[in-house]
């Protein structure tokens, strides 16, 4: 088996991509808009794991989804946490954790938040816990 991809729906597509490619450095590797189904797809990745993958899915004309209570959050490593904060704050990003360790550990994290809400966890990769 093979982990391909996270999905999630977006409201703003530019203003997500900002979010993912200008604030968490991650780069769009394919994209399919599809005319019939009135939906684009947007593939990112970040250079240090091509092959793991979050599908952005912007269905045209919705214009609010529901969260749900079942969905907690992406995680991501970053080896400048606080850079990589600062960058999700220009590009529209929402910092809901600033960048500190964890409650009784000593890895790093910060959460922030994209424009539809979804929760993105960064972890420092120089202090995480290692198993």
């Amino acid at each position: 088996m093979r982990y391909l991809h996270t999905m999630i729906r977006v409201r703003d597509l530019d203003a997500t991509l900002r979010f993912f490619c200008e604030g968490l450095g991650l780069r769009e590797t394919r994209r399919m808009e599809n005319a019939t189904g009135k939906f684009t797809l947007v593939f990112l990745a970040a250079d240090e794991t091509p092959d793991a993958e979050i599908e952005l899915t912007h269905n045209w004309g919705v214009e609010k989804y529901e969260m749900g209570t079942a969905y907690g959050h992406i995680a991501l490593g970053v080896e400048d946490i606080r850079g990589a904060v600062d960058r999700v704050r220009r590009a529209g990003g929402t910092v809901t954790r600033e960048p500190g360790p964890m409650k009784h550990g000593t890895t790093v994290i910060a959460f922030v938040q994209d424009p539809d809400g979804y929760k993105v966890e960064l972890i420092e990769e120089g202090s995480r816990a290692r198993s």
